[in-house]
């Protein structure tokens, strides 16, 4: 038996799905208004959460970049809240089941591809938070020196005093430890000399004490400090510590500049040596030998 096509029974069939789809949105009809009303409604909850971040929360960060992210960041997370909200509204719990199983696993498989640098991004944002980092800042981090110039997701960059720039990755900086100078206004620094043997010791001490004390001043709870360290080859070597404004490098190089000229101008006034190392050559015997031998040739 041959079964005939009939257009009035195909056309009745679309009709009958086309009003069976009709009822249904009708029927879901407050549910789609809802649902649109929950995604204009968290639009506007997203901005309004985006202006206050920019505003108020996100102004300990330096980094214009840094902010326009997060606040990019949360705005798309509340976006996806009222999102998913609209879609249980909806009834499409199995689509939404399906979305966040997908998301789960784009999301695992991005973060296996991306280890390295999604370790960067969260250590940008773990400094971008650091009360203990920010912006001109004069660190030093594994022996590298130098001012915080840009904090951003992957790295930080550092100007040294040369004007070359360092950049570190944030997963390094963070699991590392680094100095940051610029913390205090007041650091304290030693000038190492020496003093010829027949030197007075005690007027030595009292003459670098009187030196550093009248040319750097000391505050509250700060002193000028003098030790004598060590006999050495040709000097009685001394150290004397102090503390200076100090938030770089160049205010310590100027420091230790002007006590070194202070101590050896005013030795020089009281003619207390600053020895510097002889070497003696003594031939001894080898050289009545050598003169002996020379005589005999002669004659």
């Amino acid at each position: 038996m041959e079964s005939k096509f009939s257009v009035e029974n195909s056309i009745g069939k679309l009709w009958g799905k086309l009003d069976g789809w009709l009822d249904a949105i009708i029927l879901k009809l407050p549910n789609i208004v809802m649902a649109i009303f929950i995604m204009v409604l968290f639009y506007f909850i997203a901005r309004g959460i985006r202006k206050l971040l920019l505003k108020f929360l996100l102004k300990r960060i330096s980094q214009q970049s840094i902010q326009d992210i997060i606040a990019r960041f949360v705005f798309l997370t509340v976006i996806l809240i009222g999102f998913f909200i609209a879609l249980g509204v909806l009834e499409l719990d199995k689509v939404l089941t399906s979305i966040l199983a997908g998301a789960g696993v784009v999301g695992l498989a991005i973060g296996l591809a991306l280890q390295g640098t999604l370790s960067n991004t969260f250590g940008g944002l773990i400094l971008s938070f650091m009360p203990k980092i920010n912006i001109d800042d004069f660190i030093e981090s594994d022996g590298i020196k130098g001012f915080v110039s840009e904090i951003s997701l992957r790295n930080i960059v550092v100007r040294q005093p040369d004007n070359n720039y360092v950049i570190i990755p944030n997963s390094k900086f963070i699991d590392g430890s680094f100095k940051n100078y610029s913390l205090s206004e007041r650091s304290r620094i030693a000038v190492n000399c020496g003093v010829g043997y027949e030197s007075k010791l005690q007027e030595v001490e009292h003459l670098v004490m009187k030196i550093i004390g009248e040319n750097f001043p000391q505050k509250k709870n700060e002193s000028v400090e003098f030790f004598f360290t060590e006999f050495g080859d040709s000097s009685i070597n001394f150290m004397v510590r102090f503390w200076i404004d100090m938030k770089g490098a160049k205010q310590e190089l100027e420091a230790r500049h002007e006590a070194v000229k202070l101590i050896k101008y005013h030795f020089d006034a009281k003619d207390i040596n600053i020895p510097f190392p002889i070497r003696t050559l003594d031939f001894g015997k080898n050289s009545l030998n050598m003169n002996a031998n020379t005589i005999k040739a002669e004659s």
